[in-house]
């Protein structure tokens, strides 16, 4: 099972970009983890769009048709998603064939905040149900006070965090599979 993971920081010592790595390497047997790239994305312009997709606007939409399933994985700033992630969803969302139209969706977050992300989760939430993906519901991952969650190399040290990522995968392993087959 192919799975494409966006964060949506592009920060170096990201908490989200952290948090994606340690999915990669917590996945359930048979599932894989390619993180793709929006950092190269150009501002969504519809002028732009209409004289056609960017490079990387394309490279994303590909990705993300070609994947059985997507990981998404959010700051929360504003009390929102950040600019960087809406920005590849705009992109990626544009017609013809936006490719978010069935596929399985998972989402979590951290955050040096106690809420861990929630209410971004939630306006992704919003985007996505909009865009028809067929979002993984529980369990929720919004990894709080991630500063004490994740060593300095970025590499995740809490055994609790890591066991509601892995419980996540699994959940989207089997919502991919339960839509392919058309038992959902």
């Amino acid at each position: 099972m192919q799975v494409i993971g966006i964060s949506g920081s592009l920060r170096r010592g990201s908490f989200n970009s952290a948090a994606l790595r340690a999915a990669q390497a917590l996945a359930p047997e048979g599932m894989t983890i390619e993180r793709a790239e929006i950092g190269d994305l150009p501002l969504y312009d519809e002028d732009v769009r209409a004289a056609g997709f960017p490079a990387p606007a394309e490279r994303l939409r590909s990705q993300l048709a070609a994947a059985d399933a997507i990981l998404l994985v959010t700051p929360e700033y504003n009390y929102s998603v950040s600019g960087v992630l809406k920005n590849a969803i705009d992109w990626a969302s544009r017609p013809p064939n936006q490719p978010f139209d069935g596929k399985p969706v998972a989402i979590m977050g951290a955050s040096g905040g106690i809420l861990g992300t929630a209410r971004a989760q939630y306006h992704l939430r919003q985007m996505l149900i909009f865009l028809n993906a067929h979002l993984v519901n529980r369990p929720e991952v919004m990894i709080g006070q991630a500063q004490n969650k994740f060593d300095q190399d970025g590499k995740l040290t809490d055994e609790p965090t890591r066991e509601f990522i892995r419980k996540l995968l699994v959940a989207l392993r089997d919502w991919t599979e339960r839509l392919k087959t058309g038992a959902a």
